[in-house]
């Protein structure tokens, strides 16, 4: 290993540590989809149970087995903390970041290039803040694209190095231990197109296919299997026809959206080099247009490895943002290849324009933040302030890159400001004020309960409250069951919005005490007109808990 290899990989691994884990711990878990695997992973160490998942004490067979098992594992050495709960969405970021820059610098040859398109994966809006999510999207991306490089390098060797198929095998096993069929799918649809394309110069060893499949094979259906010998049918039924097949094919469990909704998505999870990736890719269209480009090989490989999952996801009707995650790490090897191409031009009209607009977006990110520091009740003012500045010191050195043309400094310049920029959005707008809401309500239920009474929710904190109480929850739908939940005639504790105290009031006709409150923003709620004019006497909610006792 070179000195300029050694350096490349050291400083890319700090970039990581930066947007990965500074801080990983510092947000409570949120009322998402990720209170789901930090809660289900904590009872399956308390119960002992690491066969069937469970959530709110019932089964949870809505996704495999993988990422509870790794987050229980280091639950036992941790406790149930939210780093923890990340730890391993967060490696998986890492991975990503040294698996795309193992990719770019097989495919081009430089270490420049290969260096680049790490930095871009660690440093995009998208794996930054999936990588702080007790998600499994970013574990399954990993093994997807581990899957189809692994797969494509063996079919470039043929029967030579049959430790690629043996890689691939396992990337896939693991990929559908984790979510399921997708890790599956996915990897064929880039993978077939590509194999059609190139026929006439693959030569597939039949015998190292098998190894992958047997490899796969061992790694991701025994727990299936254990799965059904445990429950029966009913297993296969909700996770491959209701959990799959329908999230798929209806709108169970996504809305309907419009066949233009990843691309919006597929710019802000590239956020901020997707300014460069416009840039390149109309300059590239029109040479096409003119007949003065010519793809290669190695760019019809990244541009089917970036579209085909794109379209395959477009065509379903339940669309969910994080299912095209695996189309980044081919996207951050076209925009590191177009920077570094373009290093050497003294006056690059492409990368002057995009420099400038990046600077432009962070100037009005910075902007934003100015706006919105009310609502930011999760931090300390003075970190909203000091990212204020650092999202304007981000800016002004991008604006100077460009009116400069100092285009050699740009990978790291662009690099670093990208960290600044997420770490402002990280410890200036989502986190590092404890006790959060949530843990503050959870710390009410404590103060108050004092013979394991009921506890209700009604439309806020119905899924991370139990991460912070360690006791069942009831769901409640609408006033009238909050009504009657009240009406029960054991004492009762419900969380609600304090607006919709009046109401349930009414409906249970009993007159509830207020045992306390707590002021709450929920994020998922910010919209467009948030950012515009961001109010905080209707975005900051009340939540009460109440007793009819």
């Amino acid at each position: 290993m070179s000195f300029d290899r050694r350096l490349g990989l050291a400083t890319l691994l700090l970039l990581c540590v930066f947007t990965f884990f500074l801080g990983l711990g510092r947000q409570a878990i949120t009322d998402a989809d990720e209170a789901f695997y930090a809660e289900a992973s904590r009872e399956m160490v308390e119960s002992g149970d690491w066969l069937t998942p469970r959530f709110n004490y019932q089964n949870r067979w809505e996704k495999p087995v993988l990422y509870y098992w790794l987050t229980s594992a280091t639950y036992l050495i941790t406790g149930p903390t939210e780093f923890a709960a990340r730890l391993w969405a967060a490696l998986s970021g890492a991975g990503l970041a040294l698996l795309a820059w193992g990719i770019a610098r097989h495919l081009t040859g430089r270490l420049d290039v290969g260096w680049l398109t790490g930095a871009v994966v660690a440093t995009s809006f998208g794996y930054f803040s999936m990588a702080r999510s007790a998600l499994p999207d970013l574990p399954l991306t990993f093994f997807i694209t581990l899957g189809i490089w692994a797969a494509l390098r063996a079919a470039d060797a043929g029967g030579l190095h049959r430790a690629w198929w043996a890689l691939a095998g396992f990337a896939a096993g693991a990929g559908f231990l984790t979510k399921g069929p997708v890790a599956l799918v996915v990897p064929a649809v880039v993978l077939l197109p590509i194999a059609w394309r190139e026929r006439r110069r693959l030569q597939l060893d039949i015998r190292g296919i098998a190894l992958a499949v047997l490899i796969a094979a061992v790694v991701g259906l025994p727990w299936y299997v254990a799965m059904w010998l445990e429950h029966g049918n009913a297993y296969f039924q909700s996770f491959f026809v209701s959990d799959n097949l329908e999230r798929f094919t209806t709108e169970r469990f996504n809305d309907a959206r419009g066949f233009w909704f990843y691309l919006p998505v597929l710019l802000g999870g590239l956020m901020p080099w997707s300014v460069y990736l416009v840039a390149f890719s109309g300059d590239a269209l029109a040479r096409l247009r003119r007949r003065t480009l010519r793809l290669s090989d190695t760019d019809w490989r990244l541009l089917i490895w970036a579209a085909m999952p794109v379209l395959f996801f477009t065509v379903s009707i339940g669309k969910q943002p994080r299912y095209i995650l695996p189309v980044l790490p081919p996207l951050a090897v076209v925009v590191a290849r177009g920077i570094v191409e373009r290093i050497g031009h003294q006056r690059d009209r492409l990368l002057t324009t995009a420099t400038w607009i990046t600077a432009i977006v962070y100037a009005v990110l910075a902007f934003v933040f100015v706006r919105m520091e009310p609502l930011f009740v999760n931090t300390y003012p003075l970190a909203t302030w000091i990212s204020v500045c650092l999202l304007g010191c981000s800016a002004i050195a991008l604006a100077g890159i460009a009116a400069t043309s100092s285009w050699r400094v740009l990978p790291i310049g662009s690099s670093v400001a990208g960290v600044l920029v997420l770490m402002s959005v990280w410890f200036g707008a989502l986190a590092g004020n404890r006790p959060e809401p949530v843990e503050q309500m959870a710390a009410l239920i404590h103060s108050h309960r004092s013979a394991q009474e009921p506890i209700g929710v009604l439309d806020v904190f119905t899924r991370n409250l139990g991460f912070y109480t360690g006791a069942p929850r009831m769901q409640l739908f609408g006033v009238e069951q909050a009504g009657l939940f009240l009406h029960s005639p054991e004492r009762v504790l419900l969380v609600l919005r304090s607006a919709d105290l009046p109401a349930v009031t009414a409906a249970s006709g009993l007159n509830p005490k207020t045992l306390g409150e707590v002021r709450y923003l929920n994020t998922a709620n910010i919209r467009l007109r948030t950012l515009i004019r961001p109010d905080p006497a209707t975005e900051i909610e009340m939540i009460s808990l109440v007793t009819n006792r």
